[in-house]
């Protein structure tokens, strides 16, 4: 199993086997960082604008290939068991769902893990590992934990913690009680119609 640079295992023996479609292709099949991040990597820039800005990979999404590829979670829904988030307005309450990194980017290399392989290396598919790469998940908080803590995987068939539902509830009925709108000249009228009543 793959682990964080403090040791605690991530959930996966593979971070690309859950990874995500990367976050700098476009919906047309262009490279984003190619477009808007020439400076950053020009000769890398140089190669897709030859190309049309075509994805680097191309059709087979073999992720790894590419050195600039990422894919980041958008944190609605636990992936593990679920459990969808629900953010309340005007309330710094922790988030039920975290995002949980399967692979750390320049930050792991850093640190001297490199996911087992250094870049370079082929893969089980063949593929040049030009990583590593920024992988990320939706994990509530307490399947978070599990798989820190235990060797819970991100792909166990797992049913929601009762803290959790409980916790999603609670924050589902407060967002209901709180969504009623009523116009000025609602609340004008209600006002009036107590009044009324009290007369």
């Amino acid at each position: 199993m793959e682990y964080t640079p403090d040791g605690t295992p991530v959930g996966v023996d593979d971070p690309y086997a859950a990874a995500g479609v990367c976050d700098h292709l476009t919906d047309d099949g262009r490279c984003r960082f190619a477009l808007e991040r020439t400076g950053d990597d020009p000769e890398f820039a140089a190669d897709r604008r030859a190309n049309g800005y075509a994805c680097h990979v191309g059709s087979d999404r073999r992720w790894k290939a590419c050195p600039h590829y990422r894919s980041t979670t958008d944190g609605r829904e636990c992936l593990r068991c679920g459990v969808s988030e629900v953010r309340l307005a005007h309330d710094d309450a922790r988030p039920l769902v975290e995002e949980h990194h399967l692979s750390y980017g320049r930050t792991q290399a850093e640190h001297g893990h490199t996911e087992g392989r250094s870049a370079g290396d082929s893969g089980e598919t063949g593929d040049v590992d030009a990583g590593p790469h920024e992988i990320t998940v939706a994990l509530c908080r307490w399947c978070h934990t599990k798989v820190h803590r235990s060797f819970a995987r991100i792909d166990d068939d797992a049913s929601p913690d009762p803290e959790a539902i409980a916790e999603r509830e609670g924050r589902r009925r407060k967002t209901r009680s709180e969504s009623p709108f009523e116009t000025a000249s609602q609340r004008r009228d209600r006002a009036d119609r107590r009044d009324e009543s009290d007369g």
